[in-house]
């Protein structure tokens, strides 16, 4: 598994879009290519235009496959990570969802099988270091934890955000970190810990109220709940002791005590 040579698929079809998801459908259950094609905008997909071809000629001048490569075996030696298929594209002109950063260079999204990384003009390898980290912390603690998607609370997708974040901040450093952990104070955080989160916790990933508070929006501060798991990760290892390893497995309920 590992890289997925998508480059050769976008040299072929990427202003057929739809075309590289039928390449895709053996990986989703089911979904249809135009499902699985709305899915992926949403977390940074490209959209065929001048801006993202220029993303992909980046990338290749970058030999961002080959790095992407090299990173993963790097973590997946290090942590006894689960070998998955990782599928890079082209990052969107707006990056669905939200971006890791203010400039918008990346963005990603993780399941317990996959992973998928949209790139742009990186020249930093740390930029493209942080992200794997994220979401293929992400991957090993959603396989470690072994749950149906549809189990996980707003308690367990706060910790798994806060925790892939504390994981960069371990590996890259506080540079590499995302806008959002910087996005309020611990005062700001505290209080809307108790207005919006606290009595929150068990609402399951397919209430409507589990990603109000996960992306925000609204009367809801945007990525609160990326914000606040990010908080309540740190707070619990500054008591605790860190190891990647366990923290793919640590129930979440252990970070709120």
């Amino acid at each position: 598994m590992g890289i997925i040579r998508t480059d050769k698929w976008l040299e072929e079809d990427f202003s057929r879009p739809i075309k590289i998801c039928e390449r895709l459908k053996p990986y989703f259950n089911g979904k249809s290519t135009h499902e699985i094609y709305t899915l992926l905008l949403n977390f940074g997909m490209y959209r065929p235009s001048g801006n993202s071809s220029k993303n992909l000629s980046n990338m290749v001048d970058n030999k961002a496959w080959s790095l992407v490569h090299r990173l993963f075996q790097k973590y997946k030696d290090k942590w006894s990570g689960p070998d998955v298929p990782i599928f890079l594209f082209p990052l969107g002109q707006s990056g669905g969802i939200f971006m890791r950063q203010k400039e918008e260079q990346k963005a990603g999204v993780s399941f317990p099988d996959k992973m998928f990384l949209f790139l742009s003009d990186l020249k930093d390898s740390k930029e493209i270091e942080a992200l794997l980290i994220h979401e293929y912390h992400h991957v090993c603690r959603l396989q470690a934890l072994n749950k149906k998607m549809e189990d996980y609370t707003l308690l367990d997708s706060i910790v798994i955000e806060g925790l892939a974040e504390y994981t960069v901040l371990k590996n890259c450093g506080k540079e590499y970190l995302a806008n959002w952990v910087r996005m309020y104070t611990d005062k700001e955080l505290s209080i809307f810990w108790d207005k919006f989160i606290k009595e929150q916790l068990a609402k399951k990933k397919d209430e409507r109220i589990h990603d109000q508070l996960l992306y925000g929006g609204g009367r809801i501060p945007k990525l609160l709940g990326y914000a606040a798991g990010y908080d309540i990760v740190g707070k619990f290892y500054e008591k605790n002791h860190y190891s990647t390893k366990l923290s793919f497995a640590i129930p979440a309920t252990e970070y709120i005590k």
